[in-house]
């Protein structure tokens, strides 16, 4: 694919603000949040390098400056990284039109930024050439379409319509958000102002009569979007049930960095991932667990499919189960937080300050 002489370019829309991953993403974007011990991106970035294709434009907008810093111009990964800045946000469609004056190709392959997938890049490649698509989009089939917008297609693979979450989805394929673009549909995309491709540009491409395609597969994927998903793609990232070409060596049970100290006793499962400097105490127990950097879990303390930030400290006996830790929170003794429980960043709960039981 180098040889191209109209290479492929890469696009991933990195703006979102990453609500529903607060308060970890009040210091962070989402797509830079450690996840197997690496940001999120990265992932991502390995998949494309990995699959030919080396200029990608970043359409950044929330802490633009995050991204540059961490990856600067990309050869460290065998890239080529341009970025584009969003001063208001333009939605997806919006920000694909916004980095039209960095692309260099006739097709653009464009990601969302929060999806963590395994499909093989250059089969939908080689689909949108056969098929000689102005749009080709990645379907997944998945076993509960009902809680996704379905695109059903005709025997030929073609689009046929664009349906919004149905209690009777007519197919089990679903938007996956991958896309690859013909470069003179990105110039008709209405420029300066916030267009969605699911609402707007895609329908309208069918309006039109233009050639929408499908490549359909059942490979891994996961909108990264939420903190149960979140910590679901990491563990899924740890024991190699979602490929990571960024992640080398052995895949387990868990992932413990360099500097980190793990006491006699402690049980780490799940993909529990470690960070680096992170410290578990005797007789802790981590299933599924993400500890960023720094963060502290002290002897005999649980904590199950959680997030703890930057420099948490969970205390003796505590209990965390399917919450979010904000950086640097400090969590007391045998206090519980559990089910969908989120604790801002710098906190500090007294020991047993918090508790769903009656137990001393």
């Amino acid at each position: 694919m180098m040889s191209d002489p109209n290479p492929t370019d890469a696009v991933i829309l990195v703006g979102g603000k990453g609500t529903r991953l607060r308060p970890l993403t009040l210091s962070a974007p989402k797509p830079m949040l450690p996840t197997a011990g690496l940001p999120f991106l990265t992932h991502l970035l390995a998949r494309i390098e990995a699959a030919g294709v080396k200029h990608v434009v970043l359409g950044t907008s929330f802490k633009a400056e995050v991204f540059e810093d961490y990856f600067g111009d990309g050869s460290k990964m065998g890239l080529e990284i341009d970025y584009v800045f969003e001063t208001e946000p333009l939605g997806t469609g919006g920000g694909i039109r916004n980095v039209l004056p960095k692309l260099r190709g006739d097709n653009v392959m464009v990601f969302n930024g929060d999806v963590l997938g395994g499909t093989d890049l250059n089969a939908i490649l080689e689909t949108h050439e056969k098929t000689d698509a102005d749009v080709t989009l990645h379907l997944v089939r998945v076993g509960d379409p009902r809680a996704f917008g379905c695109v059903p297609t005709d025997e030929d693979g073609r689009v046929s319509a664009f349906l919004e979450k149905t209690q009777d989805p007519p197919t089990d394929q679903i938007n996956a958000g991958c896309y690859v673009f013909k470069r003179e549909i990105i110039e008709q995309i209405p420029e300066g102002r916030p267009v969605s491709v699911e609402r707007e540009v895609f329908p309208n491409l069918l309006a039109e009569g233009k050639r929408v395609f499908g490549h359909v597969d059942s490979s891994y994927w996961r909108d990264m979007g939420t903190p149960e998903d979140f910590v679901r793609g990491s563990a899924d990232l740890v024991r190699g049930i979602a490929p990571s070409p960024a992640l080398e060596g052995p895949r387990g049970e868990s992932l413990v960095h360099p500097g980190a100290g793990i006491a006699p006793g402690a049980v780490l499962i799940g993909g529990t991932v470690v960070g680096r400097g992170a410290e578990v105490g005797a007789g802790a127990r981590l299933d599924g667990a993400i500890l960023f950097d720094g963060a502290v879990v002290e002897a005999g303390a649980v904590v199950e499919r959680s997030i703890l930030g930057f420099g948490v400290r969970i205390g003796p006996r505590a209990l965390v189960r399917d919450a979010v830790i904000g950086d640097g929170a400090d969590i007391g003794a045998r206090c519980e937080l559990l089910r969908g429980a989120r604790v801002w960043p710098g906190v500090t709960l007294p020991d047993g300050g918090v508790r769903f039981s009656t137990d001393v």
